[in-house]
């Protein structure tokens, strides 16, 4: 495989001729939140093919995004381009149930359900991690940019990051309390005539 900077180059240019950069998504375009995805995870020192699987994560659409890039019977031609690895990333973060598979994901051996298959299989150690920094990358950046979106999901995902705490990398974790965390409580003003008898 090419060095990382030619294949996401190489992979850009994929998105791009699939009309990523002009699909409407929370902060921008779809390729942005993307590239922003994959950004994050670079800063959390993640391997090559969790970057390349953050880049593409949404070729086959997702449980929470259903527009597809590239239909189920093209999946050779993304491993072309990210290799077999990242695209296998890619796959089990598409095709997760995440309603089914959620409740039980911090489970080492809770079945992950495949929403395109209908059938459950269990995932080795790197792949629940993979799939666990891969879902925090992407469920931040929508958090981020989205303050209505963290407002509303912030809570649960926190507490699904705190469950998943050994599958995650420590920056991870670290970005997951910092962004999720609720807001600090307002300071009563004791000069509020309104409250003042």
């Amino acid at each position: 495989m090419p060095a990382l900077p030619a294949t996401i180059d190489q992979a850009v240019t994929l998105l791009r001729e699939l009309g990523a950069h002009g699909m409407a998504h929370p902060g921008g375009t779809l390729l942005t939140h993307l590239q922003r995805v994959q950004a994050r995870l670079a800063s959390w020192k993640a391997r090559p093919a969790l970057q390349l699987a953050g880049l593409c994560h949404a070729f086959y659409g997702t449980d929470g995004f259903p527009a597809a890039l590239l239909p189920l019977d093209r999946r050779k031609d993304l491993a072309a381009v990210i290799g077999t690895e990242a695209e296998a990333i890619v796959y089990l973060y598409a095709s997760c149930d995440r309603k089914a598979t959620y409740p039980a994901l911090d489970q080492a051996d809770a079945a992950f359900h495949d929403r395109f298959t209908g059938r459950s299989w269990i995932p080795g150690p790197q792949m629940r991690r993979d799939f666990a920094e891969l879902s925090a990358a992407n469920e931040l950046d929508l958090a981020h940019v989205d303050s209505a979106f963290r407002d509303r999901w912030g809570p649960e995902l926190l507490a699904l990051f705190t469950r998943l705490q050994d599958s995650l990398s420590a920056d991870a974790l670290l970005a997951c309390r910092k962004i999720l965390a609720p807001p600090a409580s307002q300071p009563v003003n004791q000069h509020d005539s309104s409250t003042s008898s």
